[in-house]
């Protein structure tokens, strides 16, 4: 029987505070590595994927997806990096398209169901000889990696012994709602900022295809999904790609052990990114749902310079290996 850890999770007093957690670890957090092996990943439309390769000559790989605007070297990501590492994994950590501090070439980006980017990536780690593959992501990467096992249900290989999301908005829509709220304005500024640096780049190669004049005046994801995120990757409209990308209705499709890790107190989530009914979760996704957290919080004080998040993971995989 399944037995949730969350109930372990105790931060000290003045972290019990999603937002002081969601902002914390970009701001304060440092993660010590060797450089990477990096690696340029080819794919079919004649783009290109950035890998950061960590290896140790182990025979068994984690790979690692960032979140919305994050990277392959963001803290949370070297944090869980670390820790694997130190339980004698290789591990792979990938850029989306866009991401990492290098342009992709095709007037699309990334979004919550690039599933074909993640699997080309993870059968490219796979076609490496490893026999056991891990998968994890954060946020976005989170919802992408649940998907992605959704998706290959029945056929998913062998070797991929189980999945951690943790702080997955399942429920796209949802989540932009919950980010559209006055209170949640700090964040979705910080967002369009990133993104908007992006859409004028992209406006400049293709500008056919994109448009940036009025960006000033997108609030929200509803806003910019509906402007771009849809029409550059083949939906409808904001609505449809949600409904489509969102990894909530396809969690009973997975057949890996894997396991959702969503704080309560993350000012990113609806409830319903909280499933616990068994016809919804399916007979292998398990969530925990930590009091506290934030969103890519579970901070930590601890003399290894771990947070709960990478415990959490290396107790799942205890479990699962």
């Amino acid at each position: 029987m399944y037995r949730s850890m969350a109930h372990q999770y105790r931060p000290p007093h003045w972290l019990r505070s999603g937002h002081i957690q969601s902002i914390w670890p970009a701001l304060f957090r440092k993660v010590s590595l060797e450089d990477p092996e990096t690696e340029v990943l080819p794919t079919d439309d004649k783009d290109e994927l950035h890998l950061d390769w960590h290896r140790q000559g182990n025979n068994r790989l984690a790979i690692i997806s960032h979140g919305l605007e994050g990277h392959s070297r963001r803290p949370y990501v070297l944090g869980l990096t670390r820790a694997l590492l130190a339980e004698g994994w290789d591990v792979l950590a990938w850029n989306f398209r866009s991401c990492g501090g290098v342009m992709n070439h095709q007037p699309r980006f990334y979004h919550s169901g690039a599933t074909e980017d993640l699997r080309r990536v993870v059968d490219h780690g796979m076609a490496q000889n490893y026999k056991t593959v891990f998968l994890s992501g954060f946020s976005m990467g989170g919802n992408l990696t649940l998907l992605y096992l959704a998706q290959q249900g029945e056929r998913v290989d062998s070797r991929i012994c189980g999945a951690v999301a943790y702080s997955v908005p399942c429920d796209l829509a949802g989540s932009a709602d919950k980010l559209a709220l006055p209170s949640r304005k700090i964040y979705m500024q910080r967002f369009l900022k990133d993104l908007r640096v992006k859409m004028v780049e992209k406006a400049q190669t293709f500008p056919d295809l994109v448009d940036v004049s009025g960006f000033d005046a997108i609030q929200d994801f509803h806003q910019f999904d509906d402007r771009y995120t849809a029409p550059l990757h083949g939906f409808e409209n904001a609505e449809e790609y949600w409904a489509q990308c969102s990894a909530l209705g396809r969690l009973k499709d997975i057949r890996v052990p894997a396991l959702m890790v969503n704080a309560a107190d993350d000012p990113f989530l609806s409830p319903s990114c909280f499933p616990e009914s068994p016809s919804i979760l399916g007979a292998h996704v398990r969530i925990d749902a930590p009091k506290w957290g934030g969103h890519v919080g579970f901070v930590e004080h601890g003399h290894d310079g771990y947070y709960w998040s990478e415990r959490r993971a290396l107790a799942f995989l205890q479990g699962v290996e």
